[in-house]
């Protein structure tokens, strides 16, 4: 059984939850405390030299590190359903449209930069905030320009099925609403949320659920 090492309020990690759960893998949580600095640990730096989550170790003992790149290995090993569509140009707009948020926004939005946001350059809370809610409605005007029909949004992200770029944007959208983001001006990101919270392999990763709560 595979071991996924990570946060429950890691948008990286829960990206792969749901990956794992729409695979129907079973696989052992292990927690890694963010706030308490575990992942600065021995043990975390030996599976993540850069002392990031998430990791994964797979059934073949080998270990993963890269939210992204532990998806499309799931994707390649475990086909069905399949995380990305068919043909080049959809594949390219997938993982455009979910490296948007996992390149773009998140990084700049992350635990480490908000600590040194405040820990080393002084900002207060307020700036912290504005800081936060900046890069959020920067990249989702973005990605909301992109979720159009004609581009090939449908009920999810791309198509009638989830793909990698749902497992980016919900995640993204929990800690927008974590930080009090305006979502008021994305309709079609809070659609095409919607719609994937009211399937059991999203609901079943989300930091709130049983399962992740347990291994907090």
């Amino acid at each position: 059984m595979a071991t996924l090492y990570g946060y429950f309020r890691s948008s990286a990690a829960y990206r792969v939850r749901i990956a794992l759960n729409l695979k129907g893998l079973a696989h052992d949580q292990v927690p890694v405390n963010l706030v308490k600095g575990e992942q600065r640990g021995e043990a975390n730096l030996a599976r993540h030299p850069l002392g990031l989550v998430p990791s994964l170790e797979t059934d073949e003992g080998v270990t993963l590190v890269q939210s992204l790149a532990i998806c499309e290995y799931l994707d390649e090993v475990h086909p069905t359903p399949a995380l990305l569509p068919a043909d080049p140009a959809g594949r390219a707009r997938v993982r455009a449209l979910a490296q948007l948020v996992a390149c773009e926004i998140h990084p700049l939005n992350n635990l480490g930069v908000l600590k040194y946001l405040v820990g080393e350059l002084g900002a207060d809370e307020a700036a912290k905030l504005a800081w936060y809610r900046h890069w959020v409605a920067e990249g989702f005007q973005a990605l909301e320009a992109m979720l159009t029909p004609e581009a090939g949004s449908g009920d999810f992200c791309h198509g009638d099925t989830p793909t990698l770029a749902d497992l980016c944007l919900v995640p993204q959208v929990f800690n927008a609403e974590r930080f009090e983001c305006d979502l008021s001006p994305y309709p079609r990101i809070r659609r095409i949320t919607e719609r994937c919270r009211a399937l059991p392999a999203f609901a079943q990763a989300a930091p709130g659920a049983p399962a992740v709560a347990g291994a907090e």
